[in-house]
């Protein structure tokens, strides 16, 4: 069984000594074309990605908006489903035992293969945290002792909506980090407001010291860079599926849609990379600023 504990929280320790944020690129597994998936992780990861989230197709993505669905539609029409991304981690990790590796979906497949043998199969691929979208905190104690005697992570979503005291139940159960979503809405909908998005990353700090991740709207160097003064990580999907999927349907082939991918998340990493030490006692000092935060509330 492979020893995944940790893999995540090292990532984020090196990357605050280094006075950075993490870059996580969002890739649904089998999209655009089937066998892309592996050598696209790669590829983002040679680019500049920190961590990788890998999407489950699913039928019913009900947290996506219409290009992320679009890009389920086409990983489901080729057959892909939970065993085979549990696969492509599988085959990631014989030249890549470092890189975290996510995988966000729903819990339909997960309940469907069974939590112990997800767990067993989840670890045994060498993956580092689940992100269930439609399972709540209240639900998740069965999942969570399953994951936890594997060394996995349980990525939980907060939401622009979601009031305090949610936050705190969410943050008792979640491991890894934090994924804030930036935008009311589904992905790829909506404006970017970084008034608001620093403002609810300081809300969760008060009751976690987990890292928190910031996706919904980051596009560009530009928003990557604006999101980064205030978060640990910045995710970017739906602009880096629209991509893949435009150039497949303009016929370019593989290396073709490698290279543009690759290009997308080397520039989300340039901006990423321009808020630089600036801004680095506010990731740096997350522990130590949620525990103040934390003893100030108690």
């Amino acid at each position: 069984m492979t020893d995944n504990n940790g893999r995540i929280a090292r990532r984020f320790a090196e990357l605050s000594a280094a006075g950075r944020r993490a870059v996580i690129p969002y890739l649904v597994a089998g999209d655009p074309l089937r066998d892309i998936s592996v050598p696209l992780m790669h590829r983002l990861v040679e680019a500049g990605a920190d961590i990788i989230e890998l999407g489950v197709p699913f039928s019913d993505p009900m947290a996506e908006g219409p290009t992320i669905q679009r890009g389920h539609e086409r990983a489901l029409d080729k057959g892909v489903r939970l065993r085979d991304a549990l696969a492509m981690v599988a085959e990631f990790r014989r030249n890549d035992a470092d890189t975290p590796v996510l995988l966000m979906g729903y819990a339909n497949p997960v309940v469907g293969m069974g939590f112990d043998c997800f767990a067993e199969r989840a670890s045994e691929a060498g993956l580092d945290a689940l992100l269930t979208v439609d399972m709540p905190p209240e639900e998740v104690e069965a999942l969570n002792t399953h994951l936890k005697r594997v060394g996995l992570d349980n990525i939980f979503l907060v939401a622009p909506t979601t009031p305090p005291e949610r936050v705190e139940k969410i943050t008792e159960v979640a491991t890894g980090f934090v994924y804030y979503v930036s935008l009311k809405g589904v992905t790829g909908a909506g404006h970017l407001d970084v008034d608001s998005v620093t403002e609810h990353v300081a809300l969760i700090r008060r009751y976690t010291t987990l890292p928190v991740a910031v996706g919904f709207g980051i596009k560009d160097a530009e928003s990557a860079a604006k999101v980064a003064q205030a978060a640990d990580g910045v995710v970017v999907g739906s602009a880096l599926v629209q991509l893949m999927a435009d150039r497949a349907a303009a016929g370019d082939g593989e290396q073709a849609i490698l290279d543009a991918a690759a290009a997308l998340v080397a520039e989300i990493r340039s901006g990423v990379d321009s808020v630089g030490d600036s801004v680095g006692d506010s990731v740096g000092g997350s522990v130590a600023g949620a525990d103040a935060d934390k003893a100030g509330t108690a």
